[in-house]
């Protein structure tokens, strides 16, 4: 059976298909997992390890030595990202009490400023150059929930300690610094990040009812093609400000699979979001599924604009 080909043909899918699997057994059999030992830590109780495991990971992949301009045009598209995830989620929650057409502040926050690092090396291994794929070394950057709880926190939407939002990037600091010690070290850990993604992703399935996909829906769609245009705009006129073709702003105009975490471990870390996080969770994995379709032919529209322009080269 070609079962592992069959996930991959949906948008995510190493994420995506593990979190619904997890989704339907917690709606349709809750307690079926729930027999102690081994077991019953693959449900919602060991999301918290998997996630730390997947942001080690993540983190042992954030080198030091790329060059300059790659860096440079890299934290430009990540601040676009970013500012622009900021100020639409901060309109938000000020202007429209934390809701606007059934999607919070923490559902937006979470799609908008965290892009497929594997779909855009992808995209620009394909339609860019070396340089397009080098500048998502400094966009890592954004990977896990640290950066939207320290906008939560800024903005005081959130009330997080220091220490705990310290320990949720205490692993990606720690891989960095052992991932720039060593390349061996990181090459293995990086190799191995995908086998972490699949239980994290189940053990959080194990967090949501399917009740709440049926609210989630539309907004959900809505959301991605949201991050889709809003920071596709915003990260091509960076890219393209400091020297880019545009071809790499495109490619992180979509929300990552992880991200779907993200709500999950606000949660966590602050329980006054419980309510809303596997509402959230579900429309951020709208959004995952959403930009990875439109994302890549947004990036192929950049590219044979930016060909014709230059007569067919």
């Amino acid at each position: 059976m070609k079962i592992y080909q069959a996930i991959n043909k949906v948008p995510g899918g190493i994420m995506v298909v593990p979190l619904f699997i997890g989704m339907l057994l917690n709606t349709f059999a809750p307690n079926a997992l729930k027999i102690g030992g081994f077991t019953q830590a693959l449900t919602n109780q060991g999301y918290p390890t998997f996630l730390a495991m997947y942001l080690f990971t993540v983190g042992t992949k954030m080198t030091l030595n790329a060059a300059p301009t790659m860096l440079k045009r890299g934290f430009g598209i990540m601040f676009a990202k970013v500012g622009i995830a900021i100020a639409v989620a901060l309109g938000i929650a000020h202007f429209f009490n934390g809701d606007v057409l059934g999607l919070t502040t923490l559902a937006v926050l979470a799609a908008m400023n965290d892009t497929n690092g594997g779909m855009f090396l992808a995209l620009t291994s394909t339609f860019g150059n070396k340089e397009d794929a080098g500048t998502y070394v400094p966009q890592s950057i954004e990977t896990g929930p640290f950066l939207t709880m320290l906008v939560l926190v800024g903005a005081g939407l959130a009330v997080i300690p220091w220490m705990t939002m310290f320990s949720v990037i205490a692993p990606i600091l720690a891989g960095a610094l052992l991932g720039n010690l060593d390349k061996d070290l990181r090459d293995f850990f990086g190799a191995h990040e995908p086998i972490i993604v699949p239980f994290m992703a189940f053990t959080l399935g194990q967090g949501i009812n399917l009740s709440a996909v049926l609210t989630a829906g539309l907004p959900g769609i809505l959301l991605g093609i949201t991050v889709l245009v809003l920071t596709g705009i915003v990260c091509i006129l960076a890219d393209r400000l400091l020297g880019g073709s545009g071809v790499a702003g495109a490619a992180a105009s979509s929300t990552a699979g992880n991200a779907t975490g993200t709500p999950q471990a606000v949660a966590l870390a602050d329980p006054t979001f419980a309510a809303i996080a596997p509402i959230a969770t579900v429309q951020v994995a709208a959004s995952v599924i959403v930009t990875a379709v439109l994302t890549p032919l947004l990036t192929a529209f950049i590219y044979n604009k930016n060909k014709r322009k230059n007569g067919g080269n």
